[in-house]
């Protein structure tokens, strides 16, 4: 082989590397972006909007690459590149996938974070409203601009009617929570209500629940309001929570 032949040799396989290289520390910032946010080393807005989207543009470069170079490799006959490039494209391909799925999700849903099963007359807050930290979004609930946003978008998100009474209701729904996993924060059986946040396992966001329970002359009725402490769009997030609720209760 001679002088020249060697030193492209090695540059192609420097090259390989190089993808394969990129494609891993692609997928490492989307671990290290919530990881770190949840640990408080960064803020959400460092974890989410700048390590994520740094480690989707280096993935879509990496898959780019890897197939430039997947097809120059087969083009000239160089058995030592594919292995490597093909790991690299599958590891830069999952990343663009889930990312996609992720943001079709995002897309889907209206661009907000205050559910409540009552659009009239939400829950209140109580317990919590200390809890949450300064810069938190707010609790005021915009009737007029999130009550039809969120009924086209999640309209089985209603009021729901047992025919148990409030005290064994409100146990219920303490129960129920409890095994989805949320914090109970405060129970006031005066008042009927139950307040809770869930933590979200990646970035530990942390999600406001507050569970109303009325009676009625057949039973109770029970209201859910979930907010989100910060962010825009819940991706759809809280109304699920309700839901899961409601459906665990009903």
């Amino acid at each position: 082989m001679t002088e020249t032949a060697t030193e492209t040799t090695a540059a192609r396989s420097w090259w390989a590397r190089a993808t394969l290289i990129g494609s891993v520390v692609a997928l490492t910032l989307l671990f290290v972006g919530p990881i770190g946010t949840r640990l408080g080393i960064w803020g959400f807005q460092t974890g989410l909007l700048l390590l994520i989207p740094a480690g989707v543009l280096l993935a879509a470069i990496g898959l780019l690459v890897g197939l430039i170079s997947l097809f120059v490799s087969k083009k000239r006959g160089f058995a030592g590149d594919p292995p490597l490039l093909l790991t690299s494209v599958a590891i830069c391909g999952v990343i663009l996938v889930t990312m996609g799925m992720q943001f079709q999700k995002g897309t889907s849903v209206p661009p907000i974070h205050d559910i409540s099963t009552d659009i009239v007359d939400p829950p209140g807050f109580s317990a919590i409203v200390a809890l949450r930290p300064e810069g938190s979004n707010p609790l005021t609930y915009d009737a007029e601009q999130l009550g039809p946003q969120q009924q086209a978008a999640y309209p089985d998100v209603k009021t729901l009617a047992l025919s148990t009474a409030v005290p064994e209701t409100l146990q219920s729904v303490v129960a129920a929570l409890e095994d989805m996993g949320l914090e109970i924060v405060a129970v006031d059986d005066t008042a009927g209500t139950v307040e809770a946040t869930d933590t979200t396992f990646w970035f530990g966001f942390k999600d406001d629940l507050v569970v109303r329970v009325r009676p009625t002359p057949e039973g109770s009725i029970i209201d859910v309001r979930s907010v989100s402490r910060v962010g825009v769009s819940d991706l759809g997030k809280n109304a699920a929570r309700i839901m899961d609720l409601l459906n665990r209760l009903g």
